[in-house]
């Protein structure tokens, strides 16, 4: 334990291409879900002068603690080598500062990458035990017997116990898929708590901006979204052109001279036809151009697939790009789900925890609130329908989502172009159904469902079939039918596109009129819940009743207590006139309808979650000052607010989630991110959740009532 009182977790290797980088990004993914202030900090950093150490860069993007990138730096390979003492003494002073702000640091070790020596691990050994910190060993694995494996790790931990440091775990990295087992078996006879890892050929391939650097190329054609898309083996295209078609395999890179025209227009035209692998990029070598009519034939085919053009020879060119690694940087989204995912699948997260004997203060995070959202989603998969299927964003996300296990989805869209476009993305989509609404055979009997639930409004059979054709009323048809458990649109539709067809489709629950929304504000320290800042312009009374009780719902769902504040420019008696007095008698509903309920209204913002307003203000409120749930008293002060504290305040909105309806249906800001697809997506999937299980809740209490009634009977007739 260090003097600061924070609790240190050192990661380190014994040589490079470990995979070391995967394995920290885990455990600090453990640890901002586990709670507290937790950050980062790199004793040796790798870099330069000038530039970036691209695996704190990665790190310090998942941390919970306002540390600035640079402080969370030791010192220099250079200032290791002029002093090795006198480092490390700046580097246990660099440490404790960035330990002061935090709960919980990992420590991540040094590469192996800039100056390699046997006693590197040693001098991160050294480091470790004078930050007091335990040691998770990573070993590779790759090109090596099992019993190879174990030898290293017993040797290794000698060599750390000789610099009086603990091991605390061995993670070994990279194994042969088929020998894992064997290799944990061997490791489990250090008596050390230890996982094994399988290779992920992702984690380590270059991505064609990557190829691109290393061969100094430049892009010919293609589009530049793709230059992201990894490069998982290279070919070079020597042969006839049969012979490289018979040999291309997805999601590689062909190399050819620009003067093979064949070869050219072959690779070309064969990523865009089906029945044949979805290259990652082609790489024209030699300095040479592609003759002008073979040019002007290419982009006119308007190739989307990457093309690069650079100055080597085919041997230089081959060998560059097998030698070429890719790194996992901060803006290597599917390496990063890929490493996450690998580590969530392989090392068992509660045993990991019960090694690391964190802190675990009562604070809740950005980090830790989105990844409980994905672990909560991922303990019971629900089915969740996209109907924007060609949005790339929705593609992306889609490829995270299946990384990480989270939900079995199905996207809607024209096949051919969803899946063309997840292909050249590099995204698979085996694994997910995508459903053209104006050819699915499922259209005819949605139209007839819908022309019956309709039919009070003059739906007629034929304008039925024409309307659940759109995207977002077929999405919604097949939530009503049952067909998913949940869905989630806006990123291209409007708000009313979304939610108009649920209105007249889903319909709302028993007991509430109003479709409401919350946002989820994520700040440094906890997660408030804000109503209603997306859906109803200017409530009354009662439809403030309705957001105030479905949101306090909605916040219990995903773990957040239930403590109401209804927000007015007065608090308590102090205040008087029409909006003051709506807020007040929306409040005495919320206490019919919902006794149970910590309610509190009117009561201005700062009252509600400032512990020494409420003392003065409303000293006696249960509410004031610890409020969770705050009820805006209409759309144009919550959606101002709500923004407000995002940008200002620097907190993580999440939503609109919408509440109120049968079941759980969420729409996207057309300005969605990636990471908000994912999170709403993991949203719905707990809301589909919570759903079912009310629905056996009640199902076993009617249950139990038909049973006492039948003992009732049973009694009476045997008294007869």
């Amino acid at each position: 334990m260090t003097g600061t009182g924070a609790r240190s977790i050192y990661v380190a290797s014994a040589e490079g291409d470990t995979g070391k980088s995967t394995i920290a990004l885990g455990v600090l993914a453990l640890l901002a879900a586990t709670g507290g202030r937790v950050g980062v900090f790199r004793p040796i950093s790798r870099a330069a002068a000038g530039e970036r150490d691209y695996i704190l860069d990665l790190l310090h993007q998942y941390t919970s603690v306002d540390v600035a990138y640079e402080d969370c730096i030791g010192v220099t390979y250079d200032d290791v080598h002029a002093d090795p003492g006198a480092a490390v003494a700046e580097i246990v002073a660099r440490y404790h500062a960035v330990a002061a702000h935090c709960d919980n640091v990992l420590v991540i070790g040094s590469d192996y990458t800039d100056v390699a020596s046997p006693s590197e691990l040693s001098f991160n050994a050294r480091i470790a035990a004078n930050l007091s910190a335990p040691i998770i060993l990573v070993v590779k694995a790759f090109e090596r017997e099992p019993s190879d494996v174990r030898a290293i790790a017993d040797l290794l931990m000698a060599d750390i116990s000789s610099e009086h440091a603990s091991t605390l775990a061995i993670i070994a990295n990279r194994c042969d898929p088929d020998r894992r087992r064997e290799v944990a078996d061997a490791l489990a006879e250090t008596g050390v708590a230890s996982w094994a890892l399988p290779e992920e050929p992702l984690l380590v391939a270059p991505t064609i901006a990557e190829l691109a650097d290393a061969l100094d190329a430049t892009l010919f054609s293609g589009d530049e979204d793709l230059l992201d898309r990894e490069a998982l083996d290279v070919m070079v295209g020597g042969m006839t052109v049969e012979h490289i078609l018979e040999r291309l395999e997805e999601s590689m890179v062909v190399i050819a001279p620009a003067d093979r025209s064949d070869v050219l227009l072959a690779l070309v035209n064969a990523n865009a036809a089906d029945g044949f692998p979805r290259l990652a990029g082609i790489i024209m070598n030699g300095g040479l151009r592609p003759h002008p009519m073979i040019d002007a034939l290419v982009k006119g085919l308007r190739p989307t697939l990457p093309i690069l053009s650079c100055e080597h020879g085919t041997y230089e060119t081959a060998r560059t790009a097998a030698h070429t690694r890719g790194a996992m940087a901060a803006g290597s989204v599917r390496k990063i789900d890929a490493a996450l995912s690998l580590m969530e699948r392989h090392v068992v997260s509660t045993d990991l925890l019960a090694q690391l004997d964190l802190h675990t203060p009562e604070v809740v995070t950005p980090q830790m609130f989105e990844y409980q959202l994905l672990a909560q989603a991922k303990s019971d998969p629900q089915h969740i329908v996209l109907p924007e299927g060609t949005d790339d964003r929705i593609l992306r996300a889609t490829d995270r989502l299946l990384h990480r296990g989270v939900a079995t989805l199905t996207l809607l869209g024209d096949e051919d172009a969803v899946r063309r476009r997840g292909n050249e993305l590099g995204i698979d989509l085996s694994e997910v159904a995508v459903i053209d609404p104006s050819t699915s055979p499922l259209a005819d009997e949605f139209a007839a469902e819908y022309a019956e639930l309709r039919q009070h409004r003059g739906m007629t059979l034929e304008r039925a079939a024409e309307i659940v054709r759109d995207e977002s009323y077929f999405g919604t048809m097949m939530l009503h039918t049952g067909l998913v458990d949940g869905m989630v649109s806006g990123a291209v539709h409007t708000t009313a596109q979304t939610i108009r067809p649920a209105f007249e489709i889903i319909k709302t629950v028993p007991g509430v009129s109003t479709v409401s929304s919350v946002f989820f504000m994520c700040l440094s320290d906890k997660v408030l819940t804000y109503g209603d800042c997306a859906v109803v312009p200017d409530p009354t009374a009662e439809e403030l009743a309705d957001i105030a009780i479905s949101s306090a719902q909605t916040a219990a769902a995903f773990g957040i207590d239930q403590r109401v504040a209804m927000l007015s420019y007065s608090t308590g008696g102090s205040g008087s006139g029409a909006d003051v007095d709506k807020v007040r008698a929306a409040t005495d509903l919320v206490r019919q309808r919902a006794p149970e309920l910590l309610v509190e209204g009117p009561i201005q913002y700062d009252a509600a979650i400032e512990p020494s307003v409420a003392a003065s203000k409303m000293p006696d409120s249960e509410v004031a000052g610890r409020a969770t749930v705050l009820i805006f008293p209409d759309l144009n002060t919550g959606n101002n607010t709500y923004k407000a504290v995002q940008r200002s305040a620097g907190a993580i909105a999440i939503g609109p989630v919408l509440q109120g309806l049968n079941k759980p249906m969420n729409d996207l800001s057309r300005g969605a991110l990636v990471s908000d697809i994912v999170n709403t997506v993991a949203i719905t999937a707990i809301q589909a959740q919570n759903i079912k299980a009310q629905s056996i809740e009640a199902q076993s209490i009617e249950a139990q009532s038909i049973e006492a009634q039948n003992d009732e009977v049973r009694q009476e007739g045997s008294g007869a």
